[in-house]
């Protein structure tokens, strides 16, 4: 594949030309409107001076806020199992001993062949290894705001990439940044599978003094640095699958302006892209997502030109325009209340020096259909009173019964954003496995924290899978703590028998509560 400069520009230039296709506006005019739209900027461009009050009602921040909290609300725990090694329930408990000896400094060395128990060990403490690595590099904020520009600009995408500069036993480690969509291109648009593309394209501008340092050439390369008004040169970062390796395809990557290259092609050793994507709503089978809030900006266009109008109204009613008479009225009129008027002539010249121009009536309807509107927008986008928490139901079975249907619409989301999450735990072990070497992972667990000998080279040819276990809670297991909330409520159930029946689900902590509980219990029998 070629990797030249000017090659690798046409290619980025393509891409945004596609861009510009999508929807009626292009990717790029949409998602800055889009932007302005959620943060409230909804008046922008309008051209109705400054004579009115401009009312914003911002549903469409109310209702990303709410599915975005519903989606990241659930804490998700990643397991990593090694594809065609079987794990049961002795071998987990293996795992679980060899953990707790590991963690007390004992030796337990692997020679000769990989063994299944060494395998499910290894993929146990990797997942223990994720969380420690997912809290250094703050992995749920930077979900929180991929999960927000998906909503904005219809996807969301966290680059991992490795950095020197992270202090650990070893030379560097993994970070994550998130991306804008506008800056990240796809070789085929119409490929869904990001894993499956011929090449991704990260554009991105850069301070052009750093450019030429990072080229390293003395200065040679800046006569071909063209920075724009901001000492600023567009930066690509290209991404490619070598497939002549030995036993599959292998990340290339090539960095470069637009004139001049400033690293070299060379060879990631990674076997995934390392680039993960979410999307808010799929666009017809195209790699690039839909935003929601394209759709909800005539409504709420809608809702505040209505409130608007509403408000200029009641001013208008309560504040009518005022009539005076030059001639007999020569004071300034402030329309303060309590305004004392000075008026020079007779009786009627009194009685014609100042009148009020009553408004024309104002439908009394408007503010019903204003709430109508909202109603109606909020309910089809699926973020209802129940869900929002505008309402009361009379007893928890029927709270639960409630909350359960207003979320029910939320699980095609949810799988795409276990589908991401997934996608990344995998991309980290593609980097753990190609670029650690020989090291010690940190490891906190039920055994406090200690750290394993880890030698990435041994475990190479495993094929990892991740799973997202998520505290879910399933249609089924709703209907059962409907039950026995009405059970309890009526006395039936004490409360051991009570926690003790609910599915573990919905009380993942349920020993630690029934130990508190017979303790409580133990206490009152002194």
């Amino acid at each position: 594949m070629k990797s030249d400069p000017k090659t690798i520009f046409k290619e980025y230039l393509k891409g945004a030309s596609f861009k510009e296709t999508l929807g009626n506006k292009g990717l790029f005019e949409q998602t800055k409107i889009n932007e302005r739209f959620y943060v409230g900027d909804q008046w922008y461009g309008a051209k109705c001076g400054n004579d009115r009050p401009l009312v914003r009602y911002n549903v469409i921040k109310r209702i990303g806020d709410y599915k975005m909290s519903q989606i990241i609300c659930a804490p998700i725990s990643l397991k990593y199992s090694a594809l065609g090694v079987a794990s049961d329930a002795q071998s987990k408990n293996s795992v679980k001993l060899k953990k707790a000896e590991l963690s007390k400094n004992k030796d337990i060395s692997f020679s000769g062949g990989i063994g299944p128990d060494e395998i499910n060990l290894i993929m146990s403490v990797m997942g223990d290894y994720r969380v420690s690595t997912a809290n250094r590099i703050g992995l749920d904020s930077l979900m929180a705001t991929a999960l927000k520009k998906a909503f904005i600009s219809g996807t969301g995408i966290i680059y991992t990439y490795w950095d020197n500069g992270v202090k650990t036993d070893a030379s560097g480690d993994i970070n994550c940044e998130v991306l804008d969509v506008e800056n990240v291109f796809f070789a085929d648009p119409y490929n869904t599978n990001l894993q499956t593309q011929p090449y991704i394209i990260i554009a991105s501008r850069v301070d052009a003094a750093a450019v030429i340092r990072e080229i390293g050439d003395g200065g040679t390369a800046a006569k071909n640095i063209k920075a724009d008004n901001d000492g600023k040169v567009l930066v690509l970062t290209k991404f490619y699958k070598d497939y002549s390796y030995e036993g599959g395809g292998r990340v290339r990557c090539v960095k470069v302006t637009e004139n001049c290259v400033i690293r070299k092609d060379f060879d990631t050793r990674l076997t995934r892209y390392p680039l993960a994507s979410i999307c808010w709503e799929e666009r017809g089978g195209l790699a690039y997502g839909q935003s929601e809030v394209t759709y909800l900006i005539p409504n709420q266009i809608a809702i505040n030109r209505m409130i608007t109008a509403n408000v200029w109204a009641a001013m208008t009613m309560g504040m009518p325009m005022m009539v005076v008479n030059g001639d007999t009225v020569t004071a300034e009129i402030t329309n303060d209340p309590g305004q004392i008027i000075k008026v020079y002539g007779t009786n009627e010249d009194v009685a014609g020096a100042v009148k009020f121009i009553t408004p024309p009536d104002f439908s009394s309807c408007l503010g019903e259909s204003i709430k109508d509107l909202i109603t109606n927008t909020l309910t089809q986008s699926g973020a209802n009173e129940v869900a929002l928490g505008d309402t009361r139901a009379d007893n928890a079975a029927a709270l639960t019964a409630l909350m359960d249907a207003a979320v029910l619409p939320l699980q095609i989301l949810r799988k795409r954003y276990y589908s991401f999450q997934e996608e990344i735990a995998l991309i980290w072990a593609d980097f753990w496995f190609t670029h650690y070497g020989n090291r010690n992972l940190c490891i906190e667990d039920e055994n406090g924290v200690w750290y394993l000998p880890f030698d990435a080279h041994r475990y190479s040819a495993v094929s990892v899978i991740a799973q997202a276990d998520v505290g879910q809670i399933k249609a089924k297991d709703s209907e059962t703590a409907s039950v026995l909330n009405q059970l309890y409520e009526k006395g039936i159930l004490d409360k051991k028998q009570y926690v003790k029946r609910l599915p573990d689900n919905l009380l993942p902590d349920k020993e630690g509560i029934l130990s508190f509980l017979k303790e409580e219990e133990e206490n009152e029998g002194i």
